[in-house]
């Protein structure tokens, strides 16, 4: 297997600054590819580049329009073959790869998803990694909300235990890597609510034990304080925006090492109205946000695990924003450059189940890593696009050149 080196450059390795280093990987483009070597330095003269790993963004929706121009974010999934689709997601994927992002996770995903990750893995295409949860939502539930009742064809649902059930294992069946649920409503979502039930507690335990018994991870979209605490209550993985999370719910999360992904920007941009959401849409979100920074930051205060997620989805948040959703984060929660940036990547990492292999720059990791103009972990200011110089992602350079 054919061997790269990086030499001397600053490293940072998704924990703490290294110092001058010299990197070796295997750079063959397969699943397997990883770091082989991580040494000390001895070029006399001081790095001109720094290197960060992979950022990880733990809730994405690659399916959306990626071509020139805006279309309705609601209906182009009606309206676009599923072959189609597959390249739409393509190309997200290498956007978010040329912004620095080697590992996304798809929280709304099925057969196109699935498709596109398999085709990654086996270096068919060059892309970043990507995960897939299939979603088990109810009828009429935030999941289903996105398509509009006259339309026949839509994702399916499950309604009662035993159809909870049967669907995380058709997910399973399918190669999915976890499940989303959802235990209050949404914002997108046509005609709900953000304080709706989803489920019932009898179908939300049967999801969460059916995904745990088969190996999966249970990511929950929970806004409200009473979502978060259904979620808590039946021991999911991860909460998906916790918008209204309590300080008492923050401590409780923080002691289970529950992680949260708060999605702050595409909250923002919509309570802002932007990107021709609805005049429901901006309302609903709104809501949200007017409450959402003191509690976040409380949560944060009292050890909540925030980690990267940004729910980009093409239209109202790009796959090259997520380095500015952790210049967010940093601003919102308080936090020191070094703490953001671990929220995107060893961090990130811990919540999708991946910490052995992925988020660091070492010796038997996966050999995900940005080459970066500046410090940011000293600075989260130089986190930042224009500053990067190349991005490697499985072994492969996929964007910009090596120094």
């Amino acid at each position: 297997m054919r061997s790269r080196v990086l030499a001397n450059v600053e490293l940072w390795d998704g924990e703490s600054a290294q110092g001058p280093r010299t990197i070796e990987w295997s750079g063959g483009g397969g699943r397997d590819d990883s770091i082989v070597a991580v040494r000390p330095s001895d070029a006399a003269e001081a790095p001109a580049f720094a290197v960060i790993p992979g950022l990880i963004d733990t809730h994405v929706h690659l399916i959306g329009h990626a071509g020139e121009g805006r279309v309705d974010f609601l209906t182009w999934p009606l309206t676009t073959r599923p072959e189609e689709q597959v390249l739409h997601g393509l190309a997200h994927a290498r956007q978010a790869a040329r912004g620095g992002v080697t590992t996304l996770r798809d929280l709304s995903a099925d057969d196109i998803q699935f498709s596109l990750a398999g085709a990654l893995d086996a270096g068919i295409v060059e892309g970043p990694r990507v995960l897939a949860h299939g979603m088990v939502s109810m009828t009429a539930g935030h999941g289903d909300l996105f398509v509009p009742p006259a339309v026949a064809a839509r994702k399916p649902v499950a309604d009662g235990v035993d159809e909870c059930r049967k669907l995380v294992r058709q997910w399973a069946r399918a190669g999915a890597d976890g499940v989303k649920i959802a235990t209050s409503g949404g914002v997108l979502s046509v005609g709900d609510k953000s304080s709706w039930r989803n489920h019932t507690r009898a179908e939300i335990a049967a999801i969460v034990d059916e995904a745990h018994a088969l190996g999966m991870l249970v990511a929950a979209h929970a806004h409200t304080e009473e979502g978060i605490g259904i979620a808590l209550d039946e021991g999911v993985d991860s909460i998906e925006h916790g918008t209204l999370v309590s300080r008492a719910q923050a401590e409780r999360i923080a002691a289970r090492g529950v992680s949260i992904a708060p999605t702050l920007l595409i909250n923002d941009r919509i309570a802002a109205g932007e990107f021709g959401v609805t005049p429901e849409q901006a309302a609903k979100a709104s809501e949200l946000v007017a409450e959402r920074d003191a509690l976040m930051r409380s949560a944060a205060d009292a050890g909540v695990d925030f980690v990267l997620g940004t729910d980009a989805n093409g239209h109202h948040v790009g796959f090259g924003d997520q380095m500015a959703e952790v210049r967010a984060m940093a601003s919102t929660l308080g936090w020191t450059a070094e703490r953001a940036l671990q929220a995107a990547t060893t961090r990130a990492a811990r919540a999708i189940g991946r910490a052995d292999s992925l988020g660091r720059v070492r010796e038997g990791f996966a050999a995900d890593f940005v080459v970066v103009r500046g410090r940011p972990w000293r600075d989260i200011r130089d986190l930042d696009t224009s500053g990067i110089v190349a991005v490697v992602s499985r072994g492969r350079v996929v964007a910009g050149t090596l120094p």
